[in-house]
């Protein structure tokens, strides 16, 4: 996975019955845009993700500005 600040992330439960989690990348750890990655999540907590094996995750591309 690659991600870049301010992208938009969702994470599948883990278990039945929780919701997924949404978020946004505020601060990406690895080299070349991989992970660890440092999430707002939409409830306001902010935490350090390292996606596993088994990781079900969505990572959606911020809008380009017009130019760039």
């Amino acid at each position: 996975m690659e991600a870049r600040v301010g992208d938009r992330i969702t994470m599948a439960a883990e278990h039945v019955g929780q919701r997924t989690r949404e978020g946004t990348i505020r601060e990406v750890k690895g080299a070349d845009g991989g992970p660890p990655y440092v999430v707002e999540w939409a409830d306001g907590h902010t935490g350090i993700i390292h996606p596993g094996p088994g990781s079900v995750l969505r990572c959606e591309r911020a809008a380009e500005t017009a130019g760039s």
